[in-house]
């Protein structure tokens, strides 16, 4: 493997707009593997949130179709809270053969307060930021000039936007509405079987 592209987030549940950014990032770079790191403990942490080991369960289903999707358990054996700084700089110790810097999957919001997120200076000079754009949008190139930050690479990369949150489909769940094609109706059964996101 000579490059590496990260998807993190809290993913909570991964839900199909996850899966549809992933392959357009992965089409657009043509890249060799999607890396999907869930997180243990994220900094902005929501309250009704399922278990690292469901949320890890979870995408394990979801990305099993896709031969060039995988998922990692880093930061659930890192433990603690999950700082993206941390877990890049163990990912290049677990991958010596890197030849290239690690591709970062960012939204086009959170890459706007970037400069709020644990060593993001450091955290900048690791890693390639692959933001995520609205198709014929101006907003990365605003979002760059607004920041302080400097001597970063980043790329965009325009994405279907699909208005679909965890957050919408754990309030689904709660009021006991389907879910039915926002996840992998793998996801969907383990939701059910598990009974999360019920309170």
């Amino acid at each position: 493997m000579l490059n590496l592209t990260v998807f993190a987030g809290t993913f909570n549940p991964i839900h199909i707009a996850h899966l549809i950014i992933a392959e357009s990032v992965r089409a657009e770079l043509n890249a060799e593997k999607i890396l999907f790191i869930p997180s243990f403990s994220p900094p902005h942490r929501e309250n009704d949130i399922a278990t690292p080991e469901h949320r890890l369960n979870m995408v394990k289903l979801a990305i099993k179709n896709n031969p060039h999707f995988e998922v990692s358990d880093i930061e659930l054996k890192l433990q603690g809270t999950s700082y993206s700084y941390n877990t890049i700089q163990e990912l290049y110790r677990q991958n010596p053969q890197l030849e290239e810097k690690i591709n970062f999957i960012i939204g086009a919001d959170a890459f706007n307060h970037i400069e709020s997120w644990y060593k993001h200076e450091e955290l900048a000079q690791l890693i390639n930021f692959i933001v995520l754009a609205r198709p014929k949008s101006k907003e990365v190139e605003e979002i760059v000039s607004n920041l302080s930050l400097k001597d970063f690479s980043y790329r965009f990369v325009e994405a279907p936007r699909i208005d679909i949150s965890s957050s919408y489909i754990r309030q689904r769940i709660k009021e006991k509405k389907s879910i039915k094609y926002l996840v992998t109706n793998e996801v969907e059964n383990y939701i059910i079987e598990n009974k999360l996101y019920l309170n």
